[in-house]
């Protein structure tokens, strides 16, 4: 018989360094749930602090919204799961045209033309 495939540990929430980006499921509180519907939520930022208590994230500016670089608090036993994520990538600079001019004018922010179709890029 053959051993089970081995899988990488996950790390728990009291392995994440402060200042490493990560995502955080928790499960929501019996109001939380019955408000909302749902069980878990998750939590996307940089961690801030850890202890035994359970750990606080500094939300992701770059997912924009009224919570976006809140702090929140995490208790220990409502945390889930936890995943590391990489540095958000730099802000990309808008293209230019052959002229200089900015090419992202009349453009929706798929990408697409105010009229719905996309321009050959």
């Amino acid at each position: 018989m053959m051993p089970p495939p081995s899988t990488p540990r996950s790390s728990t929430w009291r392995d994440l360094p402060v200042g490493t980006r990560a995502v955080v499921r928790r499960r929501l509180t019996t109001d939380e749930a019955a408000a909302s519907g749902h069980v878990w939520t998750d939590v996307v930022g940089v961690v801030v602090a850890v202890d035994d208590d359970g750990l606080r994230l500094r939300r992701d500016p770059a997912r924009g919204g009224p919570t976006a670089g809140v702090e929140e608090d995490v208790p220990g036993p409502q945390v889930e799961s936890v995943r590391r994520l990489p540095p958000r990538p730099a802000a990309r600079r808008p293209r230019r045209g052959r002229d200089g001019a900015d090419d992202t004018a009349g453009t929706d922010d798929a990408g697409g033309t105010e009229g719905g179709a996309r321009t050959p890029g």
